[in-house]
């Protein structure tokens, strides 16, 4: 059983997820779950590891419980933030360059393929961070996609060559170790 803990950690944050479509964004309870939901991504991930109940099923329900916290937030926030449309745009190319690498995928390996690179766990803990200030300014939001191109572009270069760039900033080589990637059967 005890091994079972990441996957309802991760199914607990796509039921957590999902509850924020009901509440209201300006409420303390909107941001609680949001912060529980942040901090179990973090933390399936860790157990998986620590308990060595590392598995595809895992890393996958971890993936889909990343999207649907994402498109959850995004469906109750953008409605009542103001995103420049440089922004918008920016975001626009990330999500282009995310869907080229989802064909190379499917062209290369006959697979849907979702990296977890030190990049994109980068990108995830900036992104979560940074959501709440997008309130008072678009700063740290402009960060965070500067670091998200960065991840697609190596995502992409790592679907193709199933390697990360060894040139890569000394941040971000500190987990190289730890990338490792999951493919979804068709």
């Amino acid at each position: 059983m005890i091994c079972h803990i990441p996957n309802i950690i991760s199914a607990l944050r796509i039921f957590g997820a999902i509850c924020l479509l009901f509440i209201n964004p300006a409420s303390v309870a909107f941001w609680v779950i949001y912060g529980l939901c942040g901090i179990s991504d973090m933390l399936d991930g860790y157990l998986a590891r620590k308990l060595h109940a590392q598995s595809k099923i895992g890393a996958v329900l971890d993936s889909v419980a990343d999207i649907c916290f994402v498109v959850c937030c995004a469906i109750r926030l953008i409605p009542v933030v103001q995103i420049p449309t440089w922004l918008w745009i920016w975001a626009g190319v990330i999500v282009a360059i995310k869907i080229v690498n989802q064909v190379s995928a499917l062209v290369v390996y006959r697979r849907l393929c979702f990296p977890h690179t030190a990049a994109n766990k980068l990108t995830g803990l900036l992104l979560f961070l940074t959501v709440p200030t997008m309130f008072w300014s678009v700063v740290p939001i402009a960060i965070v996609s500067g670091v998200a191109t960065f991840a697609a572009i190596e995502e992409g270069h790592f679907i193709r060559t199933r390697k990360v760039w060894t040139s890569a900033p000394k941040l971000l080589s500190l987990c190289r170790k730890i990338s490792y990637y999951v493919c979804i059967p068709e």
